[in-house]
């Protein structure tokens, strides 16, 4: 294993066409792997080629070496996605690469053993060929961030314009997947990290159920609202990953509340047609948004008209006033007990959240150059046993649970009242400029999916439109575990409204 800076040691000027080694689909790759003579050649070809195409974006952190990717290929034989290139973010554990989540402080956290989800990735023929960069500890480490960056991988630049951001937090993980360096890859979501990205960067991004897949293996934030999923640039692909990693863990309790009829293999019996006939709750803009918002609705009225759909136009009611500082609560206190744990299994000197914190005050030039650790230190005070304004932290937490309660009932109402197939809405703005001044910028945008985050429910996201030069996405929201409809309406959509959009690129 190496670092991907060693890669550029063995870059050459004999790069045919750039263009030519972007892969937008498994099936592309497939083909094109198949007809190789010398597969591996190929692989190494192919590895050479990804750094040289990413060498300004900046998406991936670390590779496997050409040696281990091809005896991975050669052991994925006889496998159904044998040779299928995936990036995984780096927060989750595969055995060879450190599992650093971007910080500096995690390079010596080399993980004993596979995570849950990337064992059943390597036993599918798919090759993990290494690390996506992200938002630093998946973007909750301290306020005024800026998406894409972290200590250990630098910044990750949005594809589509350099000086732009990507969004965050599996910002590599998404990037990676517009340029076509692979045609799939895995992002981890709490709120708004797989959709947001996906959004921005122009791809489909999937957050599943909380439970359809396992978090085994991967640093927590939130249990009640983390989960993996995949990005790719087509809904059948990504639905194919999602298969692949779905199912029962013992090591993750949530996977226990998978339904015993839940219909694994309907994530990819896709029907183009699959819209005619089905109800949509499409989410207006209000008075006051940007007018951009009314013309994009616009559009996904259009399609979703033409394919036989009917519209329930649907105006969300406000939230309650204590929604996002219990929101917050609950992944401050969450996540101070699921790194520690994490750390204490681990063969990481950082042994509990504390210890990062000291790190990070000890390499400040290095960790907090321009912004700083605010929400490790409230995660550790909103820790377990601890008072706050007279009451535990326990008592807390316990009141502050009751948003994720409400935000299910509210979005079953909507559902169940208007006998909706889905909720739709648009996932996020577009992209804004890298400001490390200020960090991210939310300001007059547009997003939905907060609600799916908390409840644990699913949202699929795929790419609507460009608008100035940048895409931005669709959201599908439903109840838990109905990926299969969620999956199939996007799919329906997605080949209807035939946007798949591409970043230029000079590279020749």
């Amino acid at each position: 294993m190496r670092a991907k800076s060693i890669f550029f040691l063995l870059l050459s000027l004999s790069f045919c066409n750039a263009e030519s080694l972007q892969f937008s689909s498994i099936k592309e790759f497939k083909e094109s792997l198949a007809v190789s003579k010398n597969k591996k050649a190929f692989i190494e070809k192919y590895v050479n080629d990804i750094n040289y195409l990413d060498s300004e974006v900046n998406s991936i952190i670390s590779l496997y070496n050409t040696a281990e990717i091809y005896r991975s290929y050669v052991y994925g034989r006889n496998k159904e996605w044998q040779g299928v290139p995936i990036l995984i973010k780096d927060n989750i554990d595969s055995l060879g690469l450190a599992n650093t989540a971007g910080s500096i402080s995690m390079l010596d956290n080399f993980p004993r053993r596979d995570a849950h989800l990337v064992n059943k990735l390597k036993k599918s023929g798919f090759l993990v060929i290494g690390k996506a960069n992200l938002s630093e500890w998946a973007n909750f480490r301290g306020r005024n961030s800026v998406s894409g960056w972290s200590s250990y991988g630098g910044q990750t630049r949005n594809p589509y314009n350099l000086d732009y951001n990507p969004c965050g937090s599996s910002s590599g993980s998404a990037a990676a997947v517009a340029l076509g360096l692979t045609p799939v890859s895995i992002g981890t979501e709490t709120n708004g990290s797989i959709t947001c990205p996906a959004s921005i960067n122009g791809v489909v991004g999937i957050k599943p159920t909380v439970g359809l897949v396992s978090r085994h293996g991967i640093i927590p934030i939130s249990s009640t609202q983390d989960t993996a999923g995949p990005m790719a640039r087509n809904v059948r692909d990504a639905a194919i990953v999602l298969e692949t990693i779905s199912g029962k863990d013992p090591k993750d309790k949530a996977t226990s509340k998978i339904p015993q009829n839940y219909n694994f293999s309907g994530l990819v019996n896709l029907k183009k047609n699959y819209l005619t006939g089905k109800k949509i709750g499409l989410i207006v803009p209000g008075d006051g948004d940007l007018e951009i918002t009314f013309t994009l609705i616009n559009k996904a009225k259009e399609v979703f008209l033409s394919s036989g759909a009917e519209i329930v136009p649907i105006t969300l009611e406000p939230l309650p006033n204590n929604f996002w500082s219990s929101a917050l609560f609950i992944l401050e206190h969450e996540f101070v007990i699921g790194l520690n744990d994490y750390l204490k299994k681990s063969k990481s000197s950082m042994k509990n959240m504390q210890s990062i914190v000291d790190f990070n005050n000890a390499n400040k030039d290095k960790t907090m150059s321009f912004y700083g650790q605010e929400y490790f230190l409230s995660s550790i005070a909103a820790g377990p046993g601890k008072k706050i304004e007279g009451k535990t932290t326990d008592e807390i937490y316990q009141e502050a649970l009751e948003i994720v309660e409400f935000s299910r009932s509210y979005l079953d109402k909507i559902l169940i009242e208007n006998e909706l197939d889905a909720l739709v809405g648009l996932t996020r703005n577009t992209a804004w400029r890298i400001d490390y001044e200020n960090g991210d910028n939310f300001e007059n945008g547009w997003g939905n999916g907060a609600l799916s985050a908390i409840s644990g429910y699913p949202h699929i996201t795929i790419p609507l439109a460009l608008v100035d030069g940048f895409p931005t996405g669709l959201s599908f929201m439903g109840t838990a575990w109905d990926e299969v409809n969620l999956v199939n309406l996007a799919y329906s959509f997605e080949q209807k409204n035939n946007f798949f959009p591409k970043p230029a690129t000079n590279k020749n």
